[in-house]
């Protein structure tokens, strides 16, 4: 018998098929991994690294401010707030790490609208009076400074009684109506209250008022300084009588809020100290807003 001609084992093959298969992939393997280990092509920038807490991260404080105030509450062109009490409260938010977020609200509802919580402090020139501390607590003072009688320049003028028969506007619910009812009502002056200061100076200019009783910086600042204010100047004393213009002028809180209230005085202190205080003053005024 011819000898038989040897075939190839199935299994021989098999496994020749799987080491083949095998070294494929291995070669494959160490392509991909190589192409890992370089860098693409054209490799987008890589990520900033995450800040550290943004001011957006901050618990909110809600501050309520009257902006119609100039130069203490007032909005820029764009209709941003700004002045030295939205800088204060900066300031102040900055030392308590909170957030100010601004509420505008008229001047007449400012302390209900703290009562209704729909803020958390109000920072708009408040002056500190006991009639308002039977219902708010009080920081501290931030500042302090008189209120005055303006009136078209000229005016005869020998005391408080010479205003009788004049129409004297005032913001509502301010320590200028007090004084103006409780010292020019009784002398035969028509006190004419507003919701906003600078109505009041419209209404000066378009000759229904003949003058009004503010406080003396920002008059000057709002109205004086300004060319419709031209014509128009104080007569009479500085007023600061405690029992009308209380003890200067603080943030407002509602009853019971101590912790926030000491954090707040904490920080009025800290600025005051630090220079910060200082600087802010010197945006807005050539001398020292504080007081005595």
């Amino acid at each position: 018998m011819a000898a038989e001609t040897p075939i190839p084992s199935l299994n021989a093959a098999f496994f020749m098929n799987k080491l083949l298969l095998s070294l494929g992939l291995v070669s494959a393997m160490a392509l991909v991994g190589c192409s890992k280990s370089e860098p693409p092509a054209a490799a987008a920038p890589a990520a900033a690294p995450a800040a550290a807490a943004a001011p957006a991260d901050l618990p909110e404080l809600r501050v309520a401010i009257d902006p119609t105030y100039e130069p203490f509450t007032f909005k820029t062109p764009d209709g941003k707030p700004t002045g030295f009490d939205v800088d204060i409260a900066e300031a102040l938010c900055a030392e308590i790490q909170r957030k100010c977020t601004y509420v505008e609200q008229v001047w007449d509802g400012m302390i209900p609208g703290l009562i209704a919580q729909k803020y958390d402090v109000i920072i708009s020139s408040m002056s500190i009076t006991a009639e308002r501390q039977q219902v708010v607590d009080f920081t501290n003072k931030y500042y302090s400074t008189p209120s005055r009688i303006v009136v078209k320049t000229g005016t005869e003028f020998t005391d408080l009684s010479s205003l009788k028969g004049k129409r004297i506007g005032v913001l509502k619910s301010s320590t200028q109506e007090a004084y103006a009812m409780g010292e020019l009502a009784p002398l035969g002056v028509t006190v004419v209250p507003y919701e906003a200061q600078d109505q009041v100076y419209l209404d000066i200019n378009s000759g229904r008022l003949d003058g009004t009783v503010a406080d003396s910086v920002e008059v000057t600042g709002g109205f004086l300084s300004k060319p419709e204010g031209a014509g128009f100047g104080f007569v009479g004393p500085a007023l600061s009588q405690e029992k009308y213009f209380g003890t200067g002028i603080g943030i407002a809180l509602r009853k019971g809020e101590d912790e926030l209230r000491n954090q707040l005085n904490t920080a009025i202190a800290t600025i005051r100290s630090n220079g910060t205080y200082e600087a802010i003053n010197k945006k807005y005024f050539d001398f020292d807003v504080y007081g005595e």
